[in-house]
């Protein structure tokens, strides 16, 4: 077994060019035994393996960097600098991470988490090396899918004005989590190295070649009529246009083609751009046939690919997309856009049953935001699918675009709150606070699916900017009303009375705080519940009446304390002079919360419903 003697790259390096085709296989074959049991990012790191061993034969880090994009194809990295004995932690509860971290290896350059960044990241590095005069060697690699995104064209913009060294290296899969979209990632993906052109070109030769006295003449010009065909073909030459020489592309499983590459990589004195075309899923027949599938997974089992079967519940993300269609076959203003996660947002049951008014804008949430406000401006009602965490990157567009000029945009965002395993990247425990301050937006959280089902209609009803935040995972199975009521904007629910305490639960923390509440009265506490629904307006008349009648409020959120639902109830108490009322908040403090399952992660930050229980008894005493 080779893979037992690597414990680094010098001990790849120890190896010949021939035995690494054999160690790219046992890698494939302990990449996909551990994360079927362990869940993960698959078909990217599957695609990668070849990729990732050239860079490491080629390349000596940590002294060069190899930035990676988003992190999703890192695995065989981690596997290779030291990390395999204790690679089935990888996103467990205290275990490794699964993206590139820096506090974790020397041989993680850049910690990520979302796409778009390594161009801008590496050419920071190059810049730094330097300054400093330091001769490394610094390595971007990208996603095709990734670099749709705007920041990914700023950074290959500087990069090719300021004619340093930096080697980016485009990994050409035709994917991102689900198939790319765009004019770009089409033009990117138009392979001059395919069987049947290489076939073509075979058979050309031969036939200039048998030509009496002027054949090889002829193979010469066929040669140079080549070189600007493929150009045409191929983004070469927009990325030479960018300032960047172009070499590609070529096959990303080849391993000694990409070394012979990336060994002629370092002579260019110019920023270089190697276009590796590598197929997603590589070596795994079911992640092969259904990529998208097999992008991020939990444990499955690998003879069927299938996972073990789920709760009978329905998950949030499913009501929202089933709901979502309901509502759009009732009025045909209703748009559905995502940010290339069609599937990961529920937005695939539109694009299945209303594809004319569905759209996939890749991995562009800035675009995304402004696009739907330029919709609702003509008339119509957007709806913007995007992950808590991924708006964090059109903050600007909902201010500007969207709130400044109250436009009726419908903000989705799947994934408030902990996620689990994908750790302080995803988690979307930001958006209150971000949000809440923005005039005009209407900001809600539901405390169940039907719930979901209620703010969803009211949402698309108002013809103003919404804001629409609920968590990943199952719902509670609660029963689904037929006919679909709006609620009162602004109108939060007593769910239970108490004299004591009053605990306001927002969003996913409300069914916690009820069971909370439960078992405090067992010990002669008698708590009210107030599910708040809104985060923005507040139900002032709900808070201030329970405020006043218990003298004591608990806020329980999802979020960081810092500017989230809490504060906002102080807030409102501090304007309402109700200076006497005590208050303590429940939520996520000034810290990074990492990886873990979401029952762990909320019960270490005390918002689960023993840790609302033990916090209201502490308040009480105090």
């Amino acid at each position: 077994m080779l893979l037992e003697k690597i414990q680094s790259p010098a001990d790849l390096k120890k190896l010949s060019v021939e035995q690494l085709p054999s160690l790219a296989e046992e890698i494939r074959a302990f990449l996909l035994k551990t994360v079927s049991e362990t869940g993960g990012h698959l078909g990217s790191n599957l695609g990668a393996v070849e990729l990732t061993l050239a860079l490491h034969y080629c390349f000596t880090t940590p002294k060069d960097k190899i930035v990676w994009d988003v992190g999703h194809q890192a695995y065989t990295h981690k596997i290779i600098t030291g990390r395999r004995e204790n690679f089935a932690s990888q996103r467990q509860y205290k275990g490794l991470s699964g993206f590139p971290k820096r506090s974790e290896s020397e041989h993680d350059a850049f910690g990520v988490g979302h796409a778009s960044t390594s161009i801008s990241a590496g050419l920071g590095m190059v810049v730094a090396d330097l300054l400093d005069r330091k001769k490394n060697h610094v390595i971007a690699v990208i996603g095709d899918g990734s670099l749709t995104g705007g920041i990914a064209f700023e950074g290959l913009n500087q990069a090719g004005h300021l004619k340093k060294n930096l080697i980016v290296v485009l990994n050409d899969n035709e994917m991102s989590i689900s198939k790319n979209v765009g004019a770009f990632s089409s033009f990117v993906s138009r392979k001059m190295t395919t069987r049947n052109f290489r076939e073509l070109k075979r058979e050309m030769k031969e036939l200039l070649t048998s030509i009496p006295s002027f054949g090889k003449d002829m193979l010469k010009f066929a040669r140079r009529a080549e070189n600007s065909l493929k150009s045409f073909f191929t983004p070469g030459a927009l990325f030479e246009a960018l300032g960047f020489d172009y070499i590609g592309p070529i096959d990303g499983h080849n391993l000694p083609k990409l070394i012979e590459v990336f060994n002629s990589s370092v002579e260019y004195d110019a920023p270089l751009l190697i276009h590796v075309m590598t197929t997603k899923g590589k070596g795994y027949t079911p992640a092969e046939e259904t990529p998208d599938k097999f992008h991020g997974v939990g444990a499955f089992d690998i003879s069927t690919g299938k996972a073990p079967s789920k709760s009978a519940a329905l998950s949030y993300t499913e009501v929202f997309g089933r709901t979502l269609v309901d509502l759009a076959q009732e009025d045909s203003r209703i748009v559905g856009i995502t940010a290339a996660m069609p599937d990961g947002t529920g937005m695939n049951y539109f694009a299945d049953a209303i594809p004319e008014r569905f759209f996939d804008v890749g991995i562009a949430e800035q675009h995304a935001v402004c696009f739907a406000a330029g919709l609702a401006a003509d008339g119509y009602k957007p709806v913007a699918a995007i992950y808590s965490t991924f708006m964090q990157r059109a903050y600007d567009q909902v201010f500007h675009d969207v709130c400044l000029q109250n436009l009726p945009v419908v903000i989705a965002m799947d994934r408030g709150g902990l996620v689990g395993d994908d750790g302080p990247t995803h988690h979307g425990v930001f958006d209150i606070s971000f949000m809440r301050h923005l005039p005009g937006l209407t900001f809600m959280a539901p405390k169940d699916e039907n719930e979901l089902r209620r703010m969803l209609k009211t949402a698309v009803s108002l013809n103003a900017p919404v804001a629409l935040r609920y968590p990943r995972g199952a719902g509670y199975g609660v029963q689904l009303d037929k006919i679909i009521k709006p609620l009162d904007v602004g109108k939060g629910e007593l769910l239970r009375e108490g004299k004591d305490v009053t605990i306001i639960g927002i969003g996913a923390t409300v069914m916690p705080a009820i069971k909370a509440a439960e078992k405090l009265a067992e010990k002669g506490i008698q708590a009210a519940v107030v599910n708040a629904r809104f985060i923005k307006p507040l139900d002032a008349e709900l808070i201030l009446s329970q405020a006043e009648a218990t003298g004591r409020i608990i806020t329980v959120e999802e979020n960081v304390l810092q500017g989230g639902f809490g504060s906002a109830v102080l807030e409102l108490l501090q304007d309402k002079g109700l200076n006497n009322i005590k208050v303590k908040r429940l939520g996520i403090a000034d810290e990074y919360v990492e990886h873990g399952t979401q029952a762990q992660l909320r019960m270490d930050v005390g918002i689960d419903a023993e840790g609302i229980e033990k916090a209201t008894e502490e308040f009480l005493k105090n």
